[in-house]
């Protein structure tokens, strides 16, 4: 399975920031879209990623506030990224191995989407599920002519 497949079921809804916006108005954003993370971006280009656990680490370093942060201060500006082509395996190893939520996917330096971790793990089960049935109708079906299949 490929990162093209989520997108597909997924849909193509992007929410994006750019880095000088106040940072209390992309927590709200994030808030009123019920979303954990927005992809900022400037001129065209990916520049970063922000997620709530960036939010949370500005508030600490500000003393418990947002107060008047921009995106750019709280931002990851070396976001993970994968192409719609990268295998879920590897996606799955990348975002393990950096403790990432949130993937933007890129083609070329177009952005395509974001994946997150829940729209891997969905994916898995829906996988899996799907093998299960697959499988099930297949002993369902099997010969009772008493030939054994070597």
């Amino acid at each position: 399975m490929k990162v093209s497949d989520i997108l597909r079921v997924k849909g193509g809804t992007l929410f994006t920031v750019h880095p000088d916006e106040p940072l209390v108005r992309a927590v709200d954003a994030m808030a009123e879209k019920d979303i954990g993370s927005l992809v900022v971006m400037e001129h065209g280009d990916l520049v970063g990623m922000l997620t709530f656990r960036e939010v949370i680490q500005a508030i600490v370093k500000n003393g418990g506030s947002v107060g008047t942060l921009l995106v750019r201060k709280a931002m990851d500006d070396h976001p993970l990224t994968c192409t719609t082509e990268t295998d879920m395996d590897e996606v799955r190893r990348m975002m393990l191995d950096r403790h990432a939520r949130y993937m933007p996917v890129m083609d070329k330096r177009m952005l395509m989407g974001v994946i997150s971790f829940y729209d891997v793990a969905k994916a898995d089960v829906y996988s899996q599920n799907f093998e299960n049935k697959m499988l099930k109708a297949y002993i369902r079906d099997w010969p009772e002519t008493g030939d054994t299949p070597v």
